[in-house]
């Protein structure tokens, strides 16, 4: 499995064929990504799924299925009419297979964030593909279900308005990754980023948890 970070929740997986980009959002750097299989969004924020940039994506990447949690898929219709038969919708806890992968979008809602900002739906993903069973959760860490048994690599927000690291270091505890990749890191600035890097590292499992900080280092082999 070949994994590409391309800035805070955005990740490009390729494995068995597949091109999949996941949550291409206004923090990211998608905008040269060619020969896409499958796009995904787990919610419908703009840092997770950006109106403005995802159509000119789609019509560079023609062959490309278009699959995005329903908000997500009703905000891109919105933005991009032209494109609207392309975009089809995640369903909970209903597989999605694609070539060799598996992937089962999980949970319901996004994380909280405070009392005046109303909450919206989430979907996290699990990829299952090449030996590997990959977890991207979005904005939520209290998605459930078998489909999360065995995750051995989890993708980690590390800093948003609604995370706390202590609620971070839980997730990956409650989780039992083999290793974790850094995303959700968009607003923040290196020294900083170290620090949130270092709480996971040496908390994250009893005796630490392996790291694999993808940021600007292309695409690597997991």
């Amino acid at each position: 499995m070949q994994i590409t970070h391309l800035g805070h929740s955005c990740l490009l997986i390729e494995t068995g064929g597949q091109r999949i980009l996941i949550d291409p959002g206004n923090f990211s750097d998608f905008s040269q990504v060619r020969d896409l299989t499958l796009l995904l969004a787990t919610h419908q924020h703009p840092d997770h799924m950006d109106p403005e940039a995802v159509p000119a994506l789609l019509e560079a990447n023609p062959k490309a299925q278009v699959v995005l949690e329903p908000a997500a898929a009703m905000t891109l219709r919105n933005a991009a009419p032209n494109l609207a038969a392309r975009i089809k919708q995640l369903e909970p806890y209903e597989p999605l297979v694609k070539g060799p992968m598996k992937i089962t979008p999980v949970g319901d809602q996004h994380a909280f964030i405070h009392d005046y900002v109303p909450r919206i739906h989430n979907l996290g993903l699990v990829i299952e593909a090449d030996g590997h069973k990959l977890f991207h959760p979005g904005d939520a860490l209290d998605a459930t279900g078998k489909c999360l048994e065995g995750i051995d690599i989890l993708c980690v927000p590390i800093n948003a308005p609604w995370a706390r690291v202590a609620d971070t270091v839980a997730f990956v505890r409650s989780m039992q990754p083999q290793s974790v990749i850094p995303i959700h890191d968009g607003l923040l600035k290196p020294n900083g980023r170290e620090m949130y890097l270092g709480h996971i590292a040496n908390f994250g499992l009893e005796g630490g948890v392996t790291v694999h900080d993808l940021a600007g280092k292309g695409p690597v082999e997991i």
